[in-house]
């Protein structure tokens, strides 16, 4: 994939419309092969019902971005990817606002990808989470 930012940017933001990153209202800014920032709009439809942002929410936002990194440094010859693994620390929530996420490369192998990003509040600044995931890069089957 090539690092025309706005390029990439737009086909992404295009891919998540009518899945769950449109959905989420998932909005990707800045996306190059060694990063990809966007956000979400803290709504309603995003909160538990104890009033605070839905963990499942910022999962929602950072798992994208990492997965849409992996799409933009995906191998020639690959056929897509799968997560296989994430983990999340909490260490702060949002109740309005915007939730901004910005995902940074840790590995990008033939056969898998790591990916580290920090979901963070647009008011302050705030860490909301952290997260890392695993990619398998999926391969087209010999015949």
């Amino acid at each position: 994939m090539s690092e025309d930012s706005s390029a990439l940017r737009d086909m992404l933001n295009a891919r998540g419309a009518g899945h769950l990153p449109g959905h989420l209202g998932v909005v990707i800014e800045t996306a190059t092969t060694e990063e990809v920032a966007g956000f979400l709009d803290v709504r309603q439809e995003l909160m538990a019902p104890n009033g605070f942002l839905h963990a499942a929410s910022v999962i929602g936002l950072v798992d994208t971005l990492c997965g849409y990194g992996t799409v933009a440094n995906l191998p020639e010859g690959a056929s897509g990817f799968t997560t296989i693994e994430l983990k999340a620390n909490y260490l702060g929530t949002a109740r309005d606002g915007r939730l901004r996420g910005v995902a940074t490369p840790v590995h990008r192998g033939r056969t898998t990808h790591v990916w580290d990003a920090r979901a963070f509040r647009d008011s302050d600044g705030k860490t909301v989470a952290l997260f890392r995931c695993t990619q398998m890069i999926l391969w087209p089957s010999a015949g």
